[in-house]
């Protein structure tokens, strides 16, 4: 490392953070000069450490819990620490994680593929292992119809122009009419019939719902019907391993614990952090508050895209404590996604048999 890096750390502030994130990542309680001092052999005295952690606070790297003397990295340190330190580290176990296909995972259902390697990321790491299947938000819709079921339902059929049909039951929390019903449709497939999945969710429905005020009741109930099938039509989210990451220390506190266990039950607020995953390249970190699913933000997500030839087909990532073990967990989901990638052909045509 030079005298002093390009944001500005010199050579004993990037050693003492980077002692302070891996005392913090082997143990989630603040760290205090003298612990550096004994466990990193830093040879300066506890005094300049202190002084060097107090100049690292006020760059934002650190934060000191108001109940105790230690400090802790902030979300600003974990990302310098990715971003500059992370390459350096030792990966545990890094012959059994170079080629996935050594965990012996042989199925030719895709499901079954990805909810085997969602699992078993999250038995490797004990994080939250995520696994998103090919969606269809590439498919051009032709044509949707609402019609009334039952007496306190409403189910929405939803046909592509690539022949997919998909069938969706809905509370009609709305008390909405036959006639109602018949309006929606009509006004939906004059808006997006010829757009994609895609391109209806991320534009043309969060337009709307960013500005109401544009719309009459009726429209407004059926654009939020209307996006909570698009949300579930477009991908299929495998999440495994929600008993592993709650018996980290991370998740003592209820309120995380909630937190996390509502993002699970609603696999829909997720779809904004596959978006972001999904329209950026290779492997993505995404720490704390870069989070756009508010109740993750207490947490990281190590996620790449696997591939079908040149073309994006899903994710395959890992959600856990920002403390986790970042290199370790960056070579898994790397070699979970190359071990998902090879089982394209290369022209695409689907799953290639086990040998």
């Amino acid at each position: 490392m030079s005298e002093r890096d390009d944001i500005g750390l010199d050579v004993r502030s990037a050693r003492v953070l980077r002692a302070v994130i891996r005392s913090y990542i082997e143990n989630p309680e603040p760290v205090g000069s003298r612990t550096l001092t004994k466990k990193y052999g830093l040879e300066w005295s506890p005094a300049t450490i202190r002084n060097i952690m107090a100049d690292l606070e006020e760059m934002g790297f650190l934060m000191q819990p108001h109940t105790s003397a230690g400090r802790v990295p902030t979300d600003l340190g974990y990302r310098y620490y990715v971003e500059h330190m992370v390459q350096d580290e030792p990966v545990e176990g890094k012959g059994e994680v170079v080629e996935f296909e050594h965990f012996g995972i042989e199925t030719e259902d895709l499901g079954r593929l990805l909810d085997l390697t969602t699992d078993t990321l999250s038995k490797i790491t004990r994080y939250l292992g995520l696994g998103v299947s090919p969606g269809a938000e590439g498919s051009v819709l032709r044509h949707v119809d609402f019609v009334p079921y039952k007496d306190d339902s409403i189910v929405v059929i939803l046909v592509t122009e690539d022949g997919i049909i998909k069938h969706k039951i809905v509370k009609n929390d709305y008390n909405l009419s036959r006639n109602d019903l018949r309006q929606i449709s009509s006004y939906i497939n004059r808006q997006f019939t010829g757009y994609t999945i895609k391109e209806i969710r991320d534009r043309i429905v969060e337009e709307m719902f960013a500005d109401k005020r544009r719309f009459d009741d009726l429209v407004s109930r059926a654009m939020e019907v209307y996006r909570d099938v698009l949300y579930e039509y477009d991908s299929n989210i495998f999440l495994s391993g929600m008993t592993r990451i709650l018996d980290l220390p991370d998740f003592s506190d209820l309120r995380q614990i909630k937190d996390l266990t509502r993002t699970i039950e609603n696999k829909h607020a997720l779809v904004k952090l596959i978006d972001q995953i999904m329209n950026a390249d290779g492997l993505q970190i995404v720490i704390g508050t870069e989070n756009p699913v508010e109740e993750l933000q207490g947490m990281s997500v190590v996620a790449s895209t696997y591939t079908e030839g040149d073309r994006k087909a899903g994710v395959i990532g890992i959600i856990g404590p920002k403390r986790m073990e970042y290199a370790t967990t960056i070579s898994l989901v790397e070699a979970a996604a190359r071990f998902l990638s090879s089982l394209y052909d290369e022209g695409g045509r689907g799953w290639k048999k086990k040998r």
